[in-house]
């Protein structure tokens, strides 16, 4: 239950006082949470260490979260649905990815909303702290939740703490996540490799040594391979996990309070009272996406009253995975990824929506088998782009572990975002990776599919069609299969960010065998050939994609995060014979400007007709194309 929700500061207007069509001014509301878990409750037993946690008179297990809320100033032109997206990292990312805005916790000037698309569709949004190892500052968003005891005495574990520190510095210093039990370098081991797959190294010049519980200072070997990449690897034993589990049940038990429109345990008033929301969605991206997969996974969408919370369920850019929130020590910072933190829990299987029999695990299970035993599963949205393919194992949504095609339920759809990168919020490190960035942003390709949700809960209209690679078409296929050009100064290897089988229950874990993981076939321009294909990818000036690599000195040739890579044509017939380019120039595909700009608008008119571009959408990158502006940002 919500024991307190208090609202300590209200902001009317927001958005330098902008007005969003019909709905009109938003306002911001701030403060906190603090709610109740009952251990006894079964709805609750799946959160760890929740017996181990402290308890308050009632024999409750009590956390507090920051709490922010944007509305509508007039509660009548909200549109009734509440907007609930889950933080990343404290951290607010879906009016930016949405909007297609600046990337800040504010909302302050009129710039901030963007395009203004959630606020004039009157989305009430609600963001709560979840994540509570996030770095106060900037408007980031936190929890506070209580750590687990053993009786009188700590409660302690193995952890495993991997860094890169890629300014290279001889000695530096890397922050614990979790306190270590004891100051005994005996009990604790580091070891440092160029690449994940290699083996753990204790070269010459390697030491460490502690300042204090939470903090080591480390010194890089003397060998020079050990580079701005190398991965540096700790194992300890910790001490005083919290009880980050309860991070799904305050989603579960927020959201069902705002709905009530009544007031909370302690008298206060609901915020939403005058216009409690009659439909609540679960929105994430990334961090966040791969917590409403998990959220699903592990029953929290049913509330205590046994009723569904969430009516629509969006996991953005997750690709198969899920994450380490529900567990001793959790992490949940961390994602794998081809060259680091590739050893963390939280991508292991269940992989996808519908039912499965796992050969390599022996299990069969699904992501949503709680929520059908509890007829509690919302209409879902997942949506990736291309760099969940190379580096989230995003195939396994949509195919077996023999890497076979699966049917998706009927109220799951499935988009690939092809050509489009996952996204950032602080620029990369341009001199780590070998390609110039790919800008393209998804913003242009979800609006429309939300507008498609909310028809399809409220008057049942079914959304667009699942629109993803596969195998049957031949474009899901292994990585070296994809078809890639032969582009100067491009060296495709199929890298990708694979998946075993893993043994969590020892630190490093051990390895099993291997999952099948497909990848996009591509043009002969280098692009992605199925799932959602934006208009730019159509009627291309660059070939883009979903993933970069490492540049020299940063272990050259692995993957580069989640960033993507752009590899201009040459604007001439000449200019490209001269590089040995084998993909036209721009001068030999299109007679001028004109002809550009009309065979955008020829492919946008499709998409619109299609159900997959809105009209004020098609108009930004026509006009971006007419002026001769950057298409890639336009919308």
């Amino acid at each position: 239950m919500i024991k307190e929700f208090v609202i300590e500061a209200t902001e009317s207007p927001t958005f330098g006082g902008r007005s969003f069509g019909a709905v009109g001014q938003y306002e911001r509301l701030t403060g906190f949470a603090v709610g109740a878990v009952d251990p006894a409750d079964p709805r609750n037993a799946g959160i760890v260490n929740l017996d181990k946690a402290p308890r308050n008179a009632d024999g409750f297990v009590e956390y507090k979260t920051d709490i922010c809320i944007l509305r509508p100033v007039d509660p009548a032109k909200a549109n009734g649905w509440l907007f609930y997206e889950v933080l990343n990292r404290g951290s607010k990312r879906a009016i930016c990815r949405v909007n297609t805005a600046p990337a800040v916790n504010h909302s302050d000037t009129s710039e901030d909303a963007g395009n203004g698309f959630l606020m004039e569709q009157g989305y009430t949004l609600l963001w709560s702290g979840w994540q509570d190892d996030v770095k106060d500052g900037d408007g980031r968003m936190r929890a506070y939740y209580p750590v687990a005891t053993d009786g009188e005495q700590p409660l302690v574990g193995r952890a495993l703490d991997e860094t890169i520190d890629d300014t290279n510095a001889k000695t530096f210093t890397k922050e614990l996540i979790y306190p270590v039990a004891a100051l005994d370098a005996t009990d604790a081991r580091l070891t440092v490799r160029v690449r994940e797959r290699d083996a753990r190294q204790q070269p010459a010049g390697l030491a460490w040594r502690y300042l204090d519980e939470r903090h080591i200072e480390i010194t890089r070997p003397d060998d020079p391979t050990f580079d701005a990449g190398a991965i540096f690897e700790f194992i300890y034993t910790a001490k005083d996990p919290r009880v980050t589990g309860l991070a799904f049940a305050s989603h579960r038990d927020i959201a069902n309070f705002v709905r009530s429109g009544v007031p909370d345990a302690s008298g206060n008033a609901n915020p939403l009272e005058a216009a409690p929301p009659r439909r609540l969605m679960l929105f994430g991206i990334s961090q966040s996406g791969r917590f409403v997969r998990d959220f699903l996974y592990q029953g929290f969408n049913e509330g205590l009253d046994g009723r569904r919370v969430f009516d629509a369920a969006v996991p953005v850019i997750a690709g198969s995975r899920k994450t380490q929130i529900n567990m001793a020590f959790a992490q949940p910072g961390r994602y794998q990824r081809q060259h680091e933190d590739h050893n963390y829990p939280g991508d292991q299987f269940p992989f996808a929506y519908s039912e499965v029999t796992d050969p390599i695990s022996g299990l069969t299970d699904n992501l949503l088998a709680q929520c059908r035993a509890t007829n509690t599963t919302p209409k879902i949205m997942h949506f990736d782009t291309e760099t969940e393919i190379w580096a989230a194992r995003a195939s396994l949504v949509v195919t077996d572990c023999d890497g076979n095609d699966i049917a998706q339920p009927d109220d799951v759809r499935v988009y690939l975002a092809s050509g489009i990168p996952h996204g950032w919020a602080v620029p990369p490190n341009g001199t780590a990776m070998q390609l110039p960035d790919n800008e393209l942003c998804y913003g242009a390709l979800i609006r429309p599919l939300l507008v498609a949700w909310r028809a399809w809960v409220e008057e049942g209209v079914e959304p667009p069609p699942s629109c993803f690679p596969s195998v049957a078409d031949g474009t899901l296929v292994p990585p070296l299969s994809a078809g890639y050009p032969e582009v100067p100064g491009f060296a495709y290897a199929g890298t990708i960010n694979g998946l075993t089988l893993m043994d969590h229950s020892t630190i490093p874990p051990k390895e099993g065998a291997a999952y099948p993981v497909l990848v996009s076939t591509v043009d002969a321009d280098g692009n992605a050939t199925a799932g959602l294909r934006h208009p730019v990818l159509q009627v291309p000036r660059a070939t883009l994609l979903g993933w970069n690599l490492r540049s020299e000195g940063y272990a050259k040739g692995d993957l580069y995060s989640s960033i993507g890579g752009k590899i201009p044509f040459a604007e001439t017939k000449a200019e490209r014979l001269t590089k040995g380019d084998p993909r036209p120039s721009i001068e030999e595909r299109y007679s001028g400007n004109e002809d550009y700009v009309a065979r955008l608008r020829q492919v946008c008119d499709a998409m619109i007709a299609d159900r997959l571009l809105l009209p004020e959408d098609a108009d930004r990158i026509v006009t971006a194309a007419e002026a001769g502006g950057n298409v890639l940002t336009a919308a």
